[in-house]
This record gives C-alpha cells, sequence and structure tokens, in this order.
C-alpha cells in the first residue's frame, strides 16, 4: 500500500453546492460485511447531522478478492431504494462485463481474482476446472440475477460535482476531464499518481490501495484494500469541508 501525505495548502478550498453533502465510498472487492458497517456508519453520522441531499459516490470495483461479492451487489441494490447513489465502474467490474459480452476473456477475469465472484454466484472451483471458457461464461451468465446484469451495465465512468471529479483510478494529465478515455479512468495508475499539476477539479478516485486516506492538493485516494485490510473508507465532504469514515476505526474524523 502507499504511504498518505500531509494535506497541501489550497488558494482556493474546492467545494460542493450548498446543502448536499456527499459520501465517496472506496473498493469494496466483496466484504460485503464492511460495506455493511460502513452503510450503518453512514446512516449514524445522517442521524447526528442531517444533510438537506446526500449523496453515495461508489468508486467502482465491488466484486473479486473478498467473498461476497454476490452480497455486495444485493446490499448496494437495497441501499439505493433508501439512498441517492452514483455508482461508478471499476476495472474488475470492467472485467467482468467483458466476460459477459465475449467468452474468450473469462481467462483474463479469472487471473485477476475473478474466481471469488464465481464461486459467490454459486460456481465452484471444480465448475472452473472442468470447463471451456465458453461453458464457464454461459454458466455465469445464467447465474447472474436480471437486476445484477442491470446494475453492471448501468455503471458510470466519472461524475463530476462542484469542485470534484469521481472516476475508480484517475485521469490522465493534461487531457480535459469531458475528453478522458474510459481505459484511464479505470486502469491509469503512475502518470496519474504521480503528477503534481492541476486536474481541473480535485480528483476523488480508488484504485491504488493506502493505508490511510491520500490527500494532495490535486486528488485524494481512498481505497484502503478493504479486502486485506478489514478497512472500508467513505470521504465525506460537505461545503469545502472534508471529513473521514471508516470501518476500522469506526470514527468520524478530519481528513
Amino acid at each position: 500500500m502507499r504511504s498518505s501525505s500531509k494535506p497541501q495548502s489550497h488558494a482556493r478550498r474546492p467545494r460542493l453546492p450548498e446543502g448536499l453533502r456527499i459520501y465517496a465510498i472506496g473498493d469494496v472487492h466483496g466484504r460485503a460485511d464492511l460495506l455493511e458497517r460502513l452503510f450503518d456508519l453512514i446512516d449514524a453520522d445522517l442521524g447526528r447531522r442531517p444533510a438537506p441531499r446526500a449523496l453515495h459516490v461508489l468508486l467502482g470495483d465491488y466484486i473479486d478478492r473478498g467473498p461476497a461479492s454476490r452480497a455486495v451487489i444485493d446490499g448496494i441494490l437495497a441501499r439505493a431504494v433508501q439512498c441517492e447513489l452514483v455508482t461508478l465502474k471499476g476495472n474488475h467490474d470492467a472485467f467482468l462485463l467483458q466476460a459477459l459480452d465475449d467468452p474468450a476473456t473469462m481467462g483474463d477475469w479469472l487471473l485477476m481474482h475473478g474466481v471469488e465472484t464465481l464461486a459467490s454466484y454459486g460456481l465452484t472451483s471444480a465448475n472452473v476446472a472442468g470447463s471451456r471458457l465458453s461453458d464457464l461464461a454461459r454458466a455465469f451468465a445464467a447465474a447472474l440475477p436480471p437486476s445484477h446484469v442491470d446494475f453492471f451495465r448501468g455503471l458510470r465512468s466519472s461524475f463530476l460535482c462542484g469542485d470534484f471529479f469521481f472516476a475508480h483510478a484517475g485521469v490522465r494529465p493534461g487531457v480535459d476531464l469531458a475528453r478522458q478515455s474510459e481505459r484511464d479512468l479505470l486502469w491509469i495508475r503512475q502518470e496519474f499518481l504521480r503528477h503534481e499539476g492541476d486536474f481541473g477539479k480535485v480528483v476523488v478516485h480508488g484504485h491504488t490501495p493506502v493505508h490511510n486516506v491520500e490527500r494532495r492538493r490535486n486528488r485524494i485516494g481512498i481505497d484502503t484494500g478493504a479486502y486485506a485490510s478489514g478497512k472500508l473508507t467513505a470521504l465525506v465532504i460537505e461545503g469545502s469541508d472534508l471529513r473521514v469514515i471508516d470501518t476500522a476505526t469506526a470514527a468520524l474524523r478530519a481528513a
């Protein structure tokens, strides 16, 4: 995991529109238990400090690595009935969609920890070992509830609100935010992480695990490696204030 750094000062503090609070949630990776806990912590925060409008922005990578990908999607769909959600696409979610549309890519997904996701939908290691990729892809498509298919196909590549731009991995420096490629939004790493210049907005992202929220002048990384660390993090943005809730400390603190 990358180490966090101290905040750098802004000439003008980035902010959201008045009356809006965003809970930006990092990479879940099959940890339905942590997501449920984080939703409870968010509800407690809203109970203590009601907001005129609260928006959840989930940064993608809902599946793979952890043991309960199917339950993660069920939890998000249930949450969407109660709350306003924006769900972004991660590179792991893109692998699932590729496997549905092109069974030949199933092998690539399995190498990216897709096996854990298949297991959560009832496809065992015996199914995986004894199947051709095309047969496995068909079996997975049959096991995937229609509501889950709709969920994955409805994922967005990015979301812009106020002075903040939300994407799974980041953005390519020097390219206008409106012209970013989906591949960069889902996959970019070092070119983005090492860039110290202005992106036009503060980019809130996951994809690259960090021990603690990594706040820089131009970006904020919130993937705290939930599947391995047990810490799923939400960045709380309201006006120009930044706070953090995570499942490890169960405490609200300044970002």
